[in-house]
C-alpha cells in the first residue's frame, strides 16, 4: 500500500479501468469521485480493499479481480 499514491489508475486484472486514486486511508484505496458512477452512487466516494490489490505497475494499480467484479466489491462511504 505504500507504493500507491494519488492519481495513480486503478485497473482490474483484464487491463479495465476501474477508477483513480484519490488517496489510501488504513486498508483502503478511496477513489476519487469523479470515477464515482451515475445515479445514486453519482458524489459519493468508493473503496478498494488492499486485499484486491494484486501490484503496482508504473503508474497503475492492478487489481486481482476483473473490473466488473472490482467494481461489485467496491464500499461506498
Amino acid at each position: 500500500m505504500q507504493n500507491i499514491a494519488e492519481h495513480m489508475e486503478v485497473i482490474g486484472a483484464d487491463g479495465v479501468h476501474v477508477g483513480t486514486v484519490d488517496k489510501v486511508e488504513g486498508n483502503r484505496i478511496k477513489l476519487t469521485r469523479k470515477d464515482s458512477g451515475e445515479g445514486s452512487h453519482k458524489g459519493h466516494h468508493h473503496f478498494i480493499d488492499k486485499g484486491l490489490v494484486a501490484g503496482v505497475e508504473g503508474n497503475k494499480v492492478r487489481l486481482s479481480a476483473k473490473a466488473d467484479v472490482a467494481v461489485t466489491m467496491e464500499e461506498e462511504k
